[in-house]
């Protein structure tokens, strides 16, 4: 360590931490411009042992991102100042808590496509109900109405989760919940594939029933029951306890202290950006597939497209997404109790 460095400590400022954590972007900003523009050597401040002990206690992987570290750092120009400028020079524990929230960035970002896969409840599960037999007796079902279920298999779910899955979970795992958040999240994902895929078949079913019928190139009703949507809605609402209450959990229990509510809130933003992905595939799709004067996989006409296809490749898209993200529950590391 050069002899700027050795003048230097790294600064623990107990007093207005947590207020300015709640401030997360502005906190951000001047965490990584103070990284920047610090030259000096990165090294935690150990000269009476207080401060290492305090902090690594905390973060158990305090010395990942040395970079960010240097926003940490104190110079002989600070130490001349009688007030601190939060753009010159942060606490340990902004820098701490930022590197929480980037070391959950990548758990975060991959609960994203399950909210995609979420949102076809509301959009191709409905289009494909409208092309299935709606009549129940006398009665005809509203297509949309069918999301009832996923609803359904929540309130079926929950309860099963804690009084069944629980109980037996914590025999082999050891844990008090039975699964972590990680596990739970990931149960989830593999649910929606599920979901996925049930829809495909159905969509196979569909066509080849719309097929043998003569009703290919008939905008019309195909002759087979719209209760055969049933499991993939139920497998979404079996999805979502996992998925969404696990990751509520987990961005409540690793966010840093001062930011707990807020780290729960963008467990929302996903549900915002699925929306905006599905679209986007959606459009895509819709574009690339009508190239040639082909009807596309999703035409007015569904009996004349291949639905099953976009189905397919939601599940394919969400098979990688949950790859990833095994690779990154696996590496991450949790915050260790206070």
């Amino acid at each position: 360590m050069n002899e700027a460095a050795e003048r230097s400590r790294l600064l623990l400022q107990e007093e207005g931490g947590d207020q300015e954590s709640l401030l997360l972007p502005q906190v951000t900003g001047w965490v990584i411009i103070n990284a920047i523009a610090s030259g000096q050597d990165v090294g935690p401040y150990t000269g009476d042992g207080s401060i290492d002990i305090k902090v690594y206690n905390i973060f158990p992987l305090c010395l990942v991102y040395r970079f960010l570290d240097r926003a940490a750092i104190v110079s002989p120009v600070d130490m001349k100042g009688e007030s601190t400028d939060p753009w010159r020079l942060c606490t340990i524990t902004q820098v701490e808590e930022l590197k929480i929230l980037i070391r959950m960035f990548p758990i975060w970002a991959t609960t994203i496509i399950f909210s995609a896969v979420y949102a076809q409840n509301s959009s191709m599960f409905v289009e494909q109900g409208m092309v299935l037999d709606k009549r129940i007796g006398s009665f005809n079902i509203p297509p949309a109405s069918l999301s009832t279920f996923d609803v359904i298999s929540v309130i079926i779910w929950v309860p099963l989760y804690d009084r069944i899955l629980v109980p037996v979970a914590r025999k082999f795992t050891g844990r008090e919940k039975g699964f972590s958040d990680l596990q739970r999240i990931g149960i989830g994902l593999f649910l929606s594939i599920l979901a996925m895929v049930s829809a495909a078949f159905v969509e196979l079913k569909r066509l080849e029933i719309a097929e043998s019928s003569g009703l290919i190139h008939e905008k019309a009703d195909v002759p087979m029951s719209i209760l055969w949507q049933i499991p993939q809605y139920f497998l979404v609402g079996a999805a979502e306890v996992f998925t969404a209450i696990g990751q509520l959990e987990f961005f409540y229990d690793q966010g840093p202290d001062a930011m707990r509510s807020l780290c729960s809130a963008f467990a929302l933003v996903t549900v915002a950006l699925g929306s905006y992905i599905s679209s986007i595939i959606l459009t895509l799709v819709s574009y690339i597939t009508t190239q040639g004067g082909d009807p596309g996989w999703i035409p007015d006409n569904l009996n004349e497209g291949h639905l099953d296809r976009f189905f397919w490749l939601i599940a394919g898209i969400s098979i990688v997404n949950f790859m990833v993200f095994i690779g990154c529950a696996s590496r991450y590391k949790y915050k260790k109790a206070q």
